[in-house]
């Protein structure tokens, strides 16, 4: 699944765009709903968490997240405008 960063999410990652694997190859829980990509994407990039707020818009619209996602979603992390 391919995840659009935005604003400081962009720059913690270092990269517009991040893959999240689809399939558990490496052993890691694969995140099936938003709030389980939250988790993967802040032990992954722990700089995330230092941000007070993250939305995650699935196709468009922004999810919570009990929200199921699919490897075919267009998904978007939204920091806060001014990076905190």
């Amino acid at each position: 699944m391919t995840i659009l960063l935005f604003g400081i999410a962009k720059d913690i990652v270092g990269s517009p765009t991040l893959s999240v694997p689809t399939s558990s190859i490496t052993g890691k829980k694969i995140p099936k709903t938003v709030g389980e990509l939250k988790t993967f994407l802040s032990g992954t990039y722990p700089e995330l968490n230092k941000l007070s707020f993250m939305a995650v818009a699935v196709n468009h619209n922004y999810a919570e997240d009990h929200e199921i996602i699919n490897s075919y979603d267009e998904i978007a992390l939204i920091p806060p405008v001014n990076g905190r």
